[in-house]
This record gives structure tokens, sequence and C-alpha cells, in this order.
């Protein structure tokens, strides 16, 4: 994986959308096949999860049926999965990825991580807003509760960063010191963790963790760790210590009763330390109370913490040791800062290469690589090359690593361009149309809606992460980062 400088590349120009292409696609069947029942899915599994991996599994069947488009298994599957089907129809290109968007050929009850869903009791016994389709009333009702709660916390989010981000790094810092001074290393995630769960919860819950229980305040992001694995270990792959790995995470759905007491402890914390927020979702929005704190508990901890606990890792991994790429962020953080007198939404937004660089990484390693949707109705699905018919009940699953990696969409696909996205490379708002992570484009579309499943944090998520940055620049002049440790830090001067 390369990193280019500006310097150094020419100018990327974006290529003319898919459906400007000269030549009308051709009709076609979907190639591939579901194989024979148990043998074809459990086949597949072994091969998604131990044999090849997601991105091998798929890219080796688009290179065998030389189509983007194809029918494949998905897990989890055989043995102890009753009810689910892991039929489906991968869609792998920018084009017919998009049809995922489109509310009135998908549907997407219950799809979140394909046809297995958690049991209800992760959720305290509803369906929260993530497995809920669009033509659902409550649907609309939480969505928009979830943009009142971002706009209720828009005035507050930089300042609460900022102060749990000083306590991370402080305890960055004083790890390093313990550990050989400017030489030392110190693990940054479990520092990272707190500083999510923490800042999350001042803005997204209104609630302060310092005033929560000293188990909530120490293990509360470990809670919502322990949460999150137990829902979705049958369908991530490790591939750490096969075959235990297949035996004992993938052949079973995991019971709720080992996190129970976990899950309870986090209710409660919403329920004591959340009342403000949670008497606006029941007053303005129709909630029940019981709905406002399921709901608001997968948003902090699925959605968010989550999400951020994938993304900002990733940004400090791509940021590496490339003092040349540093250089570059730095001294526009701290040109922009100055030029603003401090840190704000607004001089965030003026930070050309640093929100490049999070669109970048957003691209390459999307936090959720597998989007799905069930079809409507029976309709006709194109991808760049051909149009295929799609029946009623059918299941679409994309996987974004690939599909963002479209060499007719993006040049140099395969490689991480720092400033891809930058104004002064050309690519700019024209790619952001081609940006998928938040389940819809980052530009264009109409934008999150109640009437659709994209993520409502759209914009404050890569705000967020730019934000991130911004503070470690403005901080530091160098970061080291390897194998999950910084490695070396130098205090700005």
């Amino acid at each position: 994986m390369m990193m280019k400088s500006l310097a150094s590349v020419a100018p990327l120009t974006p290529p003319p959308p898919p459906s400007q292409a000269a030549a009308a696609p051709r009709r076609v069947e979907i190639p591939g096949s579901h194989g024979w029942p148990v043998i074809g899915p459990l086949s597949d599994r072994l091969e998604y999860f131990w044999f090849e991996g997601p991105n091998r599994f798929f890219k080796k069947r688009i290179e065998k049926y030389k189509s983007t488009v194809f029918r494949t298994n998905v897990p989890p599957a055989f043995p102890f999965f009753a009810g689910v089907n892991p039929n489906v129809v991968a869609v792998l290109d920018v084009e017919s990825f998009s049809h995922l968007f489109d509310m009135e050929i998908v549907e997407k009850a219950n799809v979140l991580v394909g046809d297995f869903m958690p049991d209800v009791s992760f959720t305290g016994g509803l369906r929260v807003c993530a497995y809920l389709d669009t033509s659902e009333p409550k649907h609309a009702q939480v969505k928009d509760f979830s943009f009142d709660i971002l706009k209720r916390s828009s005035k507050t989010w930089i300042p609460s960063m900022v102060t749990s981000l000083d306590a991370m790094w402080d305890s960055v810092d004083a790890q390093i010191s313990t550990t050989g001074g400017s030489s030392g290393s110190a693990s940054y995630f479990i520092p990272l963790q707190q500083f999510l769960f923490s800042f999350l919860s001042r803005t997204l819950l209104g609630a302060d963790t310092s005033a929560a229980s000293p188990e909530i305040q120490n293990s509360g992001h470990i809670m919502i760790d322990k949460w999150l694995a137990f829902q979705l270990l049958p369908t991530i792959s490790i591939n750490l210590m096969q075959p235990l790995e297949e035996i004992f995470l993938h052949s079973f759905a995991f019971p709720f009763w080992p996190i129970k007491s976990d899950y309870q402890k986090l209710v409660d914390f919403i329920e004591n330390e959340a009342k403000e927020t949670l008497e606006i979702a029941q007053r303005d929005f129709g909630l029940t109370k019981e709905e406002a704190v399921h709901n608001l508990l997968f948003i902090l901890g699925f959605n968010a913490f989550g999400g951020f606990s994938i993304l900002l890792p990733n940004l400090l991994t791509n940021l590496g040791s490339n003092k040349e790429l540093q250089e570059q962020l730095r001294k526009e953080v701290r040109e922009k800062l100055t030029a603003a007198d401090g840190l704000s939404f607004d001089s965030v937004k003026q930070m050309d290469l640093v929100n490049s660089f999070v669109y970048e990484t957003l691209r390459m390693k999307p936090p959720v690589p597998c989007q799905f949707g069930r079809a409507r109705k029976d309709f006709d699905l194109s991808s760049h090359d051909a149009v295929y018919e799609v029946k009623k009940g059918e299941l679409l699953c994309g996987y974004q690593p690939i599909v963002m990696r479209d060499s007719r969409i993006f040049e140099k696909a395969d490689e991480f361009v720092f400033d891809r996205f930058s104004k002064e490379r050309g690519g700019g708002d024209e790619l952001l149309k081609y940006l998928f992570w938040s389940n819809g484009p980052q530009r264009g579309g109409g934008g999150p809606s109640a009437g659709n499943k994209q993520c409502s944090g759209r914009d404050m998520v890569p705000l967020t992460a730019a934000v991130f940055l911004a503070y470690l620049f403005r901080r530091y002049d160098e970061i080291e980062v390897s194998s999950g440790s910084i490695t070396a830090l130098k205090k700005a001067e």
C-alpha cells in the first residue's frame, strides 16, 4: 500500500459515472450457484473464514465468473443456525452496490448482518432501529430522534471531545514515559476506548461517566466490547486459531445470558444519567421509555462506539511512520487553526488534506464491510457490464472493501492516495458521490433521512475523525505507530 504526495503524482481525474458508458449493458443470467444444500454453504463458510478470507473469497469468484455480480453463500451457516439462509447475490462494483440504497426495490428488515439476526434479548427484547425497514413507522421515529441527538450535541461536541482526548493522550504519554521516554511504546487501544466511551456518553446521551458508578466509569467500554462480540462473532473473520475458530466461534449463535448482567448495568447507566435525553425521546418523538433506552444503547454502543473503535485505529495505522505525510497534515492543521483562532468544526472543514485523508481511510477500510438488502420485488439490477434479473426475496450482499476499489471509479484503486479527495487533486465532491461507507453516498443522493437507511452521522463521523487528527497534530509534531502501539511521540515545540 503506497501513500503518494501531492508533488509526486498528477491530479486524479474521476472517470465519468457508470451510467454514461457508451455501450448499453447486456442482459445475462446471474452466474454462480449456492451449491448443494448443507454442503455448499458449509464449503463457502470454510473458504470465507479459513482457507481464503473474505477479500480473497469474493475476488476469486469475480475472477471465476468474470462478473462482479454472482450467486454464492456467506456465513453464518451450518450446523447450528436454524432458519438462517446463507444464499446471497453478491454485488461488488459501484453500480450494482448502489441498488442497496434504493428503498423502493430493497427492504432492510432484520438484515443488518445478513439473514442472521442476533437474538432480540441483546437489545432489550426489541427490534431496534438498525433492524427496522423504512416502511415501519417506528423507523422514522427513532431515526428522527437520532438526528435530534446530533443536532443538540453539536455545540458541545468539540469541547467534550477535547476534554476526553486530553485524558487519552495524557495516559499515552504516561505509558511511553514509563517504558523509555520518547523511545518507549504504548498500546493506545484501551485509552482510545475509554476516550470514546466518555466522549460519546456525554455527547449522545448527555451523560457524565464520572458521575456514574466506578464500574461503569472504568469498565463501561469493556461491557460494550463484550456485548458487541457476543452478537457479531459468528459473522466476523479473525483467522488466528483455526480450526478452533470455526468450531467455537462460527458454528452457533452466542447466548445472551453471559453478558446479561453487563447489559443491565449499561441500561441502568442510561436510565440514571440520561434522563433529559430519555424525556425528549418520549415527549417529542413518541417513543416509550423502553424503546428510547435500548435504541440509545444501540446508537451509543454499536453505531458510534463500535464504528469509531475501528475507524480511529485505522487512521493511526495509516499515519504509521510516514514523516512526509505527517508533515503535510501537520502544516495544514496549524495553518488553519492559527487562521481560525482555535479548533472548531469550521476550522476543521477548511483542512482539505486532513479531510481527504479521512475519506481515503473510509474508502480503503470501511468500518462496516458488508451491507445487505432484500429485494422487495422483481427488478433489473445493473452492473458496469450487464443487467441481471433479481427475484423478490433474494438477499443482496455488498462487500465494501472490494466495491470501494472499483477501478472504473477510482484511479489507482488499490493504493492509499491520501489526497485523493482533496480539491487540489481534482477528486473532491465528484468522487465523494461514490464513497459509500455510510450505507449511502458521501455527497448527493439526498443524504440521511427517515426514509432511508443511511447513517445519521454521515457528516459527523468524518468531521469527528478530522478533529481527532487536528488535535493530534496540534499536540504533537510526529507520531510513529506500529502493530497497534505508538512507538514514538514528539511533542509540539
